[in-house]
């Protein structure tokens, strides 16, 4: 038997809740489907730990302002051009309301984490992490009466003309909607899809997030007509410890120690420069760098003098005596990656080290070189992490406005079907990635497509 709703919310994380409480405080039934179980809700934003945001003073919790032009310029430089120059710029300006809007939505601040994340004037991390944000963003759906069902992936969308007009949940629950938001993610856990691009490379490549990220809602967004944005190779993709479960390893996987030592493919050759810039606007490149790399692995080396400089993989270095042994343990030849090690060693130039700033610890006469943050790997004994690729959410999706309203090819904006989150994300990020832009796009959008969907459910 039918149901109808004013607004249906497909996904579970950060867009959705952000979604389905606008839409719920404009005064829309609301119903929120989410693919995965109870347990494990949220999608990725349960790895999260922070948002970037546009403010213009400091706070409890950030240091200093950090100003729309500011956030515009880290946006441009890491994307290398490839974004909606309006949209972007609309979601940065929106962003500066966003973090007093979440905290009345009950989620909670804390101050920045330290090392090399380098975020304490930029991005505003959560208190307990992204589970306890979700868990403050439910609370409060639940308490305006949003109805949330669990195990319940949508199977069909009736999309008549641009309008949407149905959806079937589990293939066989009939839910009609005057409203239709889009938040079910990506499609990084489907390997299938993966493979269409990047070929048996994907095989590799390590999920970081929920392996409920199949995709479906997109795909068949996309063949009713909406309008794709984005390059399908293109994602956020880190390096991860080489070690880590297939599926939702998460943030404890992650490795921040690539600027304090050297990085080396399966040939122990260095391919790229582990210096170029704060690791916070350079770690969401390493994945598609060591994707590229023969077996789609590379090794993390350092030093005694930096073992306690960053934080720590869930998993222990590899630790040696010296260059040759841990060559060894790695399965590397040991006489290449002495010369690689010696070679770099030859052409750092010291300066004052400092990883807080652009320091001018360098080398010389190297390719590819290290531009900054660069010192001999000579103090025993010797560390190593192995790395893989690990995806945490694609950049191909549904193409919007700025009412977050879904675009029909050669139509125009749906009337009554929007997108936030990781499914529209591909407008503003081509390509790259800031720490905390993620957790942005869904917020803002995720708010603007609930308003948005209310507004036209209900007037």
């Amino acid at each position: 038997m039918g149901e109808t709703w004013d607004v249906l919310v497909a996904g579970g994380g950060n867009a959705a809740l952000c979604a389905a409480i606008a839409a719920r405080r404009a005064g829309a039934r609301v119903l929120v489907v989410e693919a995965a179980p109870k347990f494990y809700r949220g999608g990725n934003t349960r790895h999260t730990r922070n948002m970037r945001c546009a403010h213009e003073t400091a706070t409890e919790h950030l240091t200093g302002p950090y100003t729309e032009d500011e956030f515009w310029d880290d946006l441009l430089r890491v994307t290398q051009g490839q974004t909606d120059e309006d949209l972007a710029r609309y979601m940065i300006a929106k962003s500066s309301h966003m973090l007093g809007w979440i905290g009345e939505q009950g989620v909670r601040f804390q101050p920045s984490l330290g090392g090399t994340l380098s975020l304490g004037r930029t991005n505003s991390f959560f208190l307990g992490g992204g589970r306890a944000m979700l868990n403050a963003l439910y609370l409060t759906a639940e308490k305006l009466g949003v109805e949330v069902r669990y195990d319940t992936p949508i199977t069909a969308l009736e999309i008549d003309n641009g309008r949407f007009r149905a959806a079937i949940l589990n293939g066989t629950t009939r839910i009609e909607a005057r409203s239709f938001v889009a938040a079910a993610g990506g499609f990084e856990a489907n390997l299938e899809w993966l493979k269409e691009s990047w070929g048996d490379r994907a095989e590799n490549f390590l999920i970081r997030g929920t392996p409920y990220n199949r995709g479906d809602v997109l795909r068949m967004l996309i063949d009713a007509g909406v309008e794709p944005v984005g390059d399908p190779t293109q994602c956020h993709a880190v390096a991860i410890d080489a070690r880590a479960p297939k599926f939702d390893g998460g943030i404890i996987t992650r490795l921040d120690c690539v600027v304090f030592g050297i990085v080396v493919n399966s040939e122990a050759r260095r391919f790229y420069d582990e210096g170029e810039d704060f690791w916070p606007k350079r770690y969401a490149i390493w994945g598609r760098l060591v994707a590229d790399q023969p077996d789609q692995i590379a090794y993390i080396l350092f030093d005694a003098k930096s073992l306690k400089m960053f934080m720590p993989s869930l998993y222990p270095p590899v630790t040696a005596g010296s260059i040759a042994e841990l060559a060894g343990k790695l399965g590397l030849d040991a006489a290449r990656l002495e010369a690689t090690v010696g070679d770099f060693n030859g052409a750092v130039r010291s300066g004052s080290f400092d990883h807080t700033v652009l320091d001018d610890c360098r080398t010389e006469g190297l390719n590819p070189p290290k531009t900054h943050w660069a010192r001999r790997i000579d103090e025993a004994p010797f560390y190593a992490y192995p790395v893989r690729p690990g995806i945490t959410f694609t950049y191909l999706g549904t193409r919007v406005d700025r009412h977050a309203r879904v675009r029909m090819a050669n139509v125009g904006p749906s009337e009554n079907m929007f997108a936030a989150g990781e499914i529209m994300a591909g407008n503003v990020l081509g390509r790259g990635y800031a720490a905390g832009i993620g957790m942005t796009i869904g917020g803002v959008f995720g708010r603007i497509a609930g308003e948005e969907a209310a507004r036209h459910a209900v007037g």
